[in-house]
């Protein structure tokens, strides 16, 4: 599926456990996901894999779908805005993407803390 990446390959295949999965990996994968597949398809891929590795760690709640697809969205629209040839540049560029409280921006914290939140993606809040 991703020979030249082979870290993709074990995390779509639920090899990396959560505890060896900080938020910075979370990040490259979104990173090199969306470098090999359309939007649409990493949101599947990802929030699959996210949601098996939650499990797996015994943890299912854990696993948000607002952020999840949030990052995605903000790490894809950030890859159109400029070409980088590998993670460690797109990183250098974009590093408050590895701030957790990155989509603070758009939600308010009540809205992005609720059950409905995880369960399903829901747009961003009107902030002022």
């Amino acid at each position: 599926m991703h020979p030249d990446c082979p870290d993709l390959i074990r995390f779509v295949g639920g090899e990396l456990e959560a505890a060896a999965f900080p938020h910075r990996e979370h990040v490259r994968m979104a990173f090199e996901m969306l470098r090999r597949h359309d939007f649409a398809e990493s949101v599947w891929l990802f929030s699959r894999a996210l949601r098996a590795m939650a499990a797996q760690a015994g943890k299912p709640e854990a696993f948000h779908q607002t952020v999840t697809i949030g990052f995605l969205s903000v790490i894809a629209e950030r890859m159109e805005g400029g070409a980088c040839a590998d993670f460690a540049e797109f990183a250098h560029q974009q590093s408050d993407l590895f701030d957790k409280r990155l989509l603070a921006r758009w939600y308010r914290a009540e809205r992005l803390g609720s059950d409905v939140a995880r369960r399903t993606f829901l747009l961003p809040d009107a902030r002022p």
